[in-house]
């Protein structure tokens, strides 16, 4: 049996996820992290995607869209701004959302800004794909 270590997923607004985990992945700024009970400390930026948190044959899964994860040998710590259940997903919304990204994209006008835009396509994908895991 792996070692455990506790997880907390905190946004302004509830604590979304107290549990614990054997393992658990999400997205950073960097790319993709997998952490195991006993990591090095680590402080790092949140990127919108999923949080898999891997509990015996159990997985738990949440769209996380921006903030910081925290890092210690027995915890793991979410602030972020938003997270979500898979349920708790409006995937037309979220469709809706990518399109509209998508085509503030395309049209290369001048008063759009392209970073704003892409953040939110990575949102609604995020979305999209952590609702299809229902």
């Amino acid at each position: 049996m792996a070692d455990i270590f506790k997880i907390e997923i905190i946004t302004p607004d509830r604590i979304l996820y107290e549990g614990e985990a054997e393992f658990v992945e999400f997205t950073t700024v960097s790319g993709e992290i997998g952490v195991y009970a006993n990591h090095i400390p680590l402080t790092t930026v949140l990127a919108p995607g999923a949080v898999t948190i891997y509990n015996g044959e159990k997985e738990t899964v949440a769209a996380v869209h921006a903030g910081f994860a925290e890092i210690l040998g027995d915890k793991v710590t979410f602030l972020a701004e938003i997270a979500e259940w898979p349920d708790e997903i409006d995937l037309n919304r979220a469709k809706a959302a990518k399109d509209r990204a998508e085509n503030r994209i395309a049209s290369h006008a001048a008063d759009i800004d392209i970073r704003r835009a892409e953040f939110a396509l990575r949102k609604a994908l995020t979305r999209i794909n952590v609702a299809d895991m229902r």
